[in-house]
C-alpha cells in the first residue's frame, strides 16, 4: 500500500479501487480489467476475504493481472486512512447514497470503494469514506432486476469518475 501511495505522489492524478469483502474471483477479475482500462494504480482487497489470483480471476481479468497490482491489506479501514493521509479522496459506492457518482468532487487522488454484492460496504468502511455516491439510472428499470453486479457497478463508476477528470 505504501508503494501505491508513493506512486500517487509523483502522479498528476491517481485512482485506486478498494474492495470491501468482494470475494467472487470472476468479479474481482472483471474489476481488475476495468481498473486497467481507466488507469487505476491498483485494486486493494482485504487479505482474508479475497481469493488468490488464479484461473477464474485471471480469465475474467483478460490480462489485467499483469498490469494492475492486487494489493492485499489486513484491514480495509486502516488502508483507507493510509490513503487519506496520502491525499486520496475516498468515494464509496452505495445504492442508497444521496449523491450521484457524476457529482463526486474531482479530486486529483481518488479511491473508489465498493462492497460485496448484497450487503455492500460494511458500516465502518462506509463511515471511513469521505463521500458515498450512487449510480443513477436515467431510465428506471421496470424489469425483475434493479441492480448491477459489483463488477459492472465498478466499471460504470470508474467511467463516471474518469469523465469528471
Amino acid at each position: 500500500l505504501e508503494d501505491i501511495c508513493q506512486r500517487a505522489e509523483i502522479s498528476q492524478d491517481a485512482l485506486v479501487v478498494v474492495l470491501d469483502q468482494v470475494s467472487d474471483p470472476q468479479n474481482i477479475g472483471a474489476i481488475l480489467r476495468s481498473a486497467a482500462v481507466f488507469g487505476a494504480l491498483a485494486v486493494i482487497v482485504q487479505d482474508r476475504h479475497a481469493p488468490e489470483v488464479a484461473g477464474a480471476m485471471a480469465k475474467a481479468a483478460s490480462g489485467a493481472v499483469e498490469h494492475i497490482p492486487l494489493v492485499r491489506v489486513t484491514n480495509i479501514v486502516r488502508a483507507l486512512e493510509t490513503l487519506k493521509n496520502s491525499g486520496f479522496w475516498c468515494i464509496g459506492l452505495d445504492s442508497e447514497a444521496d449523491t450521484p457518482v457524476e457529482r463526486a468532487p474531482d479530486a486529483p487522488r481518488q479511491a473508489l470503494v465498493l462492497g460485496a454484492e448484497g450487503p455492500g460496504m460494511r458500516r465502518l468502511t462506509a463511515d471511513s469514506c469521505d463521500l458515498t455516491v450512487r449510480i443513477e439510472s436515467e431510465v428506471r428499470s421496470s424489469g425483475p432486476i434493479s441492480s448491477l453486479t459489483v463488477s459492472n457497478a465498478a466499471a460504470v463508476a470508474l467511467y463516471a469518475l474518469s469523465r469528471a477528470r
